[in-house]
């Protein structure tokens, strides 16, 4: 059984107003964050759901917020925040500052690849991905693409990122 460190539940709008989705956390802690996309359009915080699931980046955006990183589009919503959780996120993103800016850069590879947009010649090489996880991450977005068109307005998506190994759940170290 795979423990879920964070939920994110992204809610399918009629038109292209800002996404804001509901990001619960395995200590209780619930936040909203405001995204790009919306209507058809995957949403950008789904896209790197998708993405850095499909590679893995343990280290992106999404594995930061299980580790308790707080981003600036996040607001909190509801339950106790662990003592020193602001201290602890500052941390985290100082460490993780290179993890995450490389998630970024993928997540906007594979985007682009994914909408049959082009890229510059030797992107691919410069994130570092082998070419053949990329194409893994492309259909991944690609069919996430289509579902998520497919998803009738007002419905919901639920995406859970797991725990890291020997991580315990609800447990933060700050």
């Amino acid at each position: 059984m795979t423990l879920v460190a964070v939920r994110m539940t992204f809610q399918r709008m009629a038109d292209r107003r800002p996404v804001e989705t509901s990001v619960e956390r395995d200590d209780g802690v619930v936040f909203a964050m405001r995204g790009g996309g919306g209507g058809a359009d995957l949403p950008h915080d789904l896209v790197h759901a998708v993405v850095e699931a499909a590679l893995p980046l343990p280290d992106g955006v999404w594995g930061c917020v299980a580790d308790g990183v707080v981003w600036g589009s996040m607001r909190h919503v509801s339950g106790r925040r662990p003592p020193h959780a602001a201290d602890r996120s500052n941390a985290l993103k100082r460490q993780r500052v290179e993890a995450v800016q490389r998630a970024e850069i993928v997540a906007h590879i594979v985007g682009r690849l994914a909408r049959n947009q082009q890229i510059v010649p030797g992107e691919i090489a410069a994130s570092g991905v082998p070419p053949e996880r990329i194409a893994v991450a492309v259909e991944a977005v690609r069919d996430a693409a289509r579902r998520w068109a497919a998803l009738p307005v007002g419905q919901h998506w639920v995406v859970e990122w797991p725990s890291r190994p020997g991580r315990s759940a609800g447990r933060r170290s700050a």
